[in-house]
């Protein structure tokens, strides 16, 4: 009767979107996803919204400017996936990504450890270790178009490890890295710069997915 009575009592709690109230561990408030694919999720533990598993940025044209940027990212990100779709640029200075902090970015430029080489039929053609961001291209040409993703994962605390997998259309191969960067404050932003500060991007589109 005991275990009849208890299971009564947790019924009554569970309102009509099918939530547990708070008095019995739940989320204390009806709240339902209200799209599919999206789960229900807090960033301070009080309170609670539908929000998608995996949030889709905004694709920008990476056809002009000297930086492709996304900021405003919120604090409890542990991924971030940016993608390149026939990205090229001006000129031969080397693709970089770059990570900040802040409501208005500050950029870390320097403290990156990694490397970066081109594989070609099984064979390392070239290999080259960074310090300025994570190297995205070696011995990039003006026309050259690249298409991939740069995968940014937390390690823990504000240090990040971060995984390049991209192809280059000249027949070069596949591009590949990793590397590693310790923040001073969270993850904010990312973006994409020549190693010049001044090339301009002329082909393709950016992307992010963070989760």
């Amino acid at each position: 009767m005991a275990n009849n009575r208890n299971i009564s009592i947790l019924a009554q709690e569970v309102s009509t979107a099918g939530i547990l109230s708070g008095g019995y561990g739940g989320l204390g408030a009806s709240v339902s996803p209200t799209t599919a694919g999206n789960t229900i999720f807090t960033t301070d533990g009080t309170n609670w919204s539908s929000t998608q598993k995996i949030v889709q940025g905004t694709a920008v044209a990476s056809t002009s400017g000297t930086s492709i940027s996304f900021t405003a990212l919120p604090a409890w990100v542990k991924r971030v996936t940016i993608q390149l779709l026939g990205v090229s640029t001006s000129g031969t200075s080397n693709l970089l990504c770059q990570i900040g902090t802040g409501a208005t970015p500050t950029y870390t430029t320097s403290g990156y450890v990694g490397a970066q080489g081109i594989v070609f039929n099984s064979n390392v053609t070239s290999a080259v270790v960074y310090s300025s961001g994570f190297l995205l291209t070696n011995g990039f040409g003006a026309g050259y178009i690249i298409t991939g993703t740069i995968v940014i994962t937390n390690f823990t605390g504000n240090t990040w490890v971060a995984t390049t997998t991209l192809g280059r259309s000249d027949g070069a191969g596949l591009i590949a890295g990793g590397g590693s960067i310790a923040l001073g404050a969270a993850l904010t932003a990312v973006r994409l710069i020549a190693t010049n500060g001044t090339d301009t991007f002329d082909a393709g589109s950016v992307n992010i997915l963070y989760e």
